[in-house]
Order: structure tokens, then C-alpha cells, then sequence
């Protein structure tokens, strides 16, 4: 058995890809690396297998599921000779679904060192556009602003957008604990993920430089309001397509001129998010080349697991030493 698993590892090295890729091209980032501290290396296959565990597409978890219960039962059957009964067999079923049970929350809930994206280029910033707190109805009960925070600081980014569901408390408590300028740390700044013609986007400073730029319940984008904000192009808000989503129904920009999404997730951190954009990937690049959008990446962290799925990076010279507004 150690041979035969010594075996596989060395043939799965033939199908190795680099940890960091452009997710449109599939190319190397010659800014960005992967870093990983010692306390990672140190637990490598547990941090290896949970981070995995992580970021599988729903697929994945039921075929994971699927071979590990095939792999049991195998493993039963082939041992006809010991006496066996059926509370015997329930209770090694119970072990196995126990196990299960310990492994998926130990990935979603278990503290330990996090990858991290490091850069080279130091006018080169890394963002995560979509991210949430305990403030949105679907988030980890008791996951802060400062665990935000502390979850992307860990994973290399620069700046986390907090765009939680109809409020912006986790996002004004965030931007009250930012460090006095970027560069100094992890900066939290606000959105807001709504609905705009039937489709889940993230709307950028909504509260606070687009006060008004959806209905008063903060449920879905007033159409008035949106084209009102982009009469100039200079203050036309940034409203971000989020994954999963229906790709035929992308709101865009109208011919009475009602301002549309100006980017599209090409990476989103959900279990449906990652079926999506790793199923339709060359779809959402062709999307964005003929409507000229951005692609950009969204964590979607709600709170669980400590894995990033991916990083926005924008070059901006002189971003560090900027405000928060």
C-alpha cells in the first residue's frame, strides 16, 4: 500500500498546474506567486486535503461522496469471513458518515494557516469584490468585520469589498477600523449585492456614493436612480455581474440608456459559483470581450473554509498611502 500511494503521487506530478493562474488565459501571472508560512507546510496533507475540500464544484463533492461510500461498501463486502450483524453494520456506517460529517466541518470551520497571494510589482493591488459578513442573512452567525478582515489579510489581499445582502452594517463597521491609508494593511470598503432585472449583482459604494441606487428595502437596483447616476461617465457605478448566474440575462446597458454591469465574475468562491465558471469559463470570456466587460473575481466568503478561490489584481500606481474613500 505505502508503494502503490508513493506510485500514484509520483505519476500525479506529469499533471501538476501552477497554483496561480490567469483564469481567463489559463497562463502563468509573472507579479503573483503563491506563499505558503511554515505553519501550512508544517500540517501540508491535512492543509492540502481541506483546502481541496474547499474549493470542489458541487459535482465534485457528490463524486467525492460517491467513491468513498463505493470504496466502503467495497471494503465490507470483501470481508465475508468475520462474523458480522446488522447493528454491527450500522454502526460502521455511522462511523464512516461521522467521518464525513468531522472532515466538512473541519474544512469549513477549522483555524489554520491560509495560502496566500503575494505580489512582486508594488503598484499591483489584489481585491476580492464580493464578500460578506454575519450582517447578510446567508453568512456565518458571529463572522465579523474583523474576522473579514483577518480572512483576507491572510490570504494576500489588498482590499475586501463587503457586499452583503439588503445592508451595509458589516461594511460601515468595517470601514471604521481601516488602517489610517493603503498599504498598511487590509482595507474594507462597501457594496452591496442586489438584484438588477432578475439577476444577482454587486453594486460598488452604493451606500455611500450611489445613496438611493435601489429600492428603499435594498433588494433590487431603481432603474431611475441608475440612469440618473450615469448620465456622466465619470460617475456611472460600478455594478458587477456575480456567479452563479443565468448568462443570457446579463443586464446590460440599454438603448434608452439605462446604465448596465460593467463586470463579470470569472471566478466566484460558492460550490455553484465554482460549477459555473469552471464549466462555462470560455462563455463568460467571450461575454466579456463582446460587451467589453471587466472579469473579475469574487470569493463569496460567507465565513467558511479557509481557502481563496482567487484574486482580482489591478495595477494602480500610488495606491498605497490612499484613503479609504
Amino acid at each position: 500500500m505505502p508503494v502503490g500511494i508513493t506510485l500514484v503521487v509520483i505519476l500525479t506530478a506529469f499533471f501538476s498546474a501552477d497554483p496561480i493562474r490567469d483564469a481567463v488565459t489559463l497562463g502563468t501571472v509573472g507579479e503573483a506567486r503563491l506563499s505558503v508560512s511554515a505553519g501550512y507546510i508544517a500540517i501540508a496533507p491535512l492543509s492540502a486535503v481541506l483546502d481541496t475540500i474547499t474549493l470542489l464544484t458541487v459535482a465534485q463533492h457528490i463524486a467525492v461522496l460517491f467513491w468513498v461510500i463505493l470504496v466502503y461498501v467495497g471494503w465490507r463486502v470483501r470481508s465475508p469471513h468475520k462474523p458480522t450483524t446488522p447493528l454491527r453494520e450500522t454502526g460502521y456506517a455511522g462511523i464512516l458518515l461521522g467521518g464525513i460529517v468531522v472532515t466538512y466541518a473541519a474544512a469549513a470551520l477549522l483555524p489554520r494557516p491560509m495560502a496566500a497571494l503575494a505580489t512582486s510589482d508594488d503598484t499591483v493591488l489584489s481585491i476580492d469584490f464580493h464578500a460578506h459578513t454575519k450582517y447578510s442573512h446567508d453568512g456565518r452567525p458571529g463572522w465579523t468585520e474583523d474576522d473579514v478582515r483577518s480572512w483576507h489579510r491572510a490570504a494576500g489581499y489588498d482590499v475586501a469589498y463587503v457586499t452583503d445582502h439588503a445592508t451595509f452594517e458589516g461594511a460601515e463597521r468595517g470601514i471604521a477600523a481601516n488602517p489610517g491609508q493603503a498599504g498598511e494593511g487590509t482595507m474594507v470598503l462597501q457594496g452591496l449585492e442586489a438584484f438588477f432585472r432578475g439577476e444577482h449583482v454587486n453594486i460598488l459604494d452604493a451606500g455611500r456614493r450611489y445613496k438611493g441606487i435601489t429600492t428603499p428595502d435594498r433588494k433590487d437596483v431603481d432603474e431611475q436612480s441608475l440612469a440618473i447616476a450615469g448620465i456622466l461617465p465619470q460617475t456611472t457605478p460600478v455594478i458587477i455581474e456575480t456567479i452563479p448566474g443565468d448568462l443570457s440575462k446579463i443586464p446590460v446597458k440599454t438603448t434608452q440608456g439605462t446604465t448596465g454591469v460593467v463586470a463579470i465574475e470569472i471566478v466566484d468562491g460558492s460550490p455553484r459559483g465554482l460549477s459555473q465558471t469552471r464549466r462555462e469559463r470560455p462563455r463568460i470570456v467571450r461575454i466579456a470581450d463582446s460587451l467589453n466587460l471587466a472579469v473579475v473575481v469574487g470569493s463569496d466568503n460567507h465565513g467558511w473554509g479557509r481557502a481563496a478561490p482567487g484574486w482580482t489584481l489591478m495595477r494602480i500606481p500610488g495606491w498605497r498611502g490612499m484613503t479609504t474613500d
